[in-house]
């Protein structure tokens, strides 16, 4: 973005995320000042700029939360849309370097760049840059990716940095023989809280949905829905309390058996559950 014209011998522009001002005139034109002068603090276009700058914030945040659902829930994403959002920077920013799928499931690879066709440019296992064009790809969930070790040390190697936590997301895998006719893991439960509303805004703050007595998340998984839910305590109570079980509900509310749940819903449940547990109550001490 360039520079616009502001006052009598300012120019302002958006420079990393915050307005700045430079001089025009004298000893200091061009030159990029520290601070914003007073006299520009409470210009329309200073205002203009600031307004514009939380526009670009929420963008890049539901540009984020997108990418993260299409993971969560491996959905198939259309090639030609990735080519019409790749040239906007939030999108870019989202997907850059998260591991993609095409028609090839054993051959995994981190993307790279995509071109206006919607030919995907990935950077495979072997360090190779290889062109794809499938009608669709699948942005994997990390509990489904079978090489995620080696994927880990692979962009270890080349430094990537994901925007949206896929290959270093924690993970669980369901239990090879979970608890016959058993519809609830209590391995997080009794984490305590001073209070339900600060065990409720955790949750919130971690992105999580709170609805009754609850905290969920909803995974779409093998085409049917999942809730996975936390009992964190009745609305009203406001006293100390502590995490509950975790269980997973089908789209129409009625309660799964462990068995019946799936790899990516058992996975996403559980970082749930491990993540309300961890912001509990921490007693100091030789008797903690």
């Amino acid at each position: 973005m360039g520079w616009l014209a502001a006052g009598d011998g300012y120019e302002i522009a958006l420079v990393g995320g915050r307005v700045t001002a430079r001089s025009t005139t004298g000893r200091s034109a061009g030159r990029q000042l520290k601070t914003l002068p007073k006299a520009l603090r409470d210009h329309p276009e200073v205002d203009r700029l600031r307004r514009f700058a939380r526009w670009l914030d929420r963008h890049a945040e539901d540009c984020l939360a997108r990418v993260d659902n299409w993971m969560v829930s491996s959905l198939p994403v259309p090639t030609g849309l990735l080519a019409r959002v790749w040239p906007d920077e939030a999108w870019q920013s989202a997907l850059r370097d998260l591991v993609v799928v095409g028609e090839d499931p054993e051959e995994p690879g981190l993307l790279r760049d995509v071109t206006a066709s919607g030919e995907l440019r990935v950077v495979n296992l072997d360090g190779e840059t290889v062109r794809m064009a499938p009608p669709t790809v699948l942005l994997p969930h990390p509990v489904l990716l079978p090489d995620l070790e080696e994927l880990r040390e692979f962009a270890a190697e080349l430094g990537v940095v994901q925007k949206v936590e896929q290959i270093h997301r924690a993970t669980w895998r369901t239990p090879e023989h979970p608890t016959p006719g058993g519809t609830e893991v209590r391995e997080y439960a009794g984490g305590a809280y001073t209070s339900r509303f600060g065990l409720a805004a955790r949750a919130a703050s971690l992105g999580y949905r709170v609805s009754g007595g609850s905290a969920t998340c909803l995974v779409r998984e093998a085409g049917r829905t999942t809730e996975a839910a936390v009992w964190i305590g009745e609305p009203y109570w406001d006293d100390d309390t502590e995490t509950g079980a975790l269980q997973w509900r089908d789209a129409d509310g009625r309660i799964l058996r462990l068995r019946d749940v799936g790899p990516v819903a058992w996975s996403e449940g559980m970082r749930m559950a491990a993540a309300l547990h961890a912001g509990r109550i921490i007693e100091e001490g030789k008797d903690a």
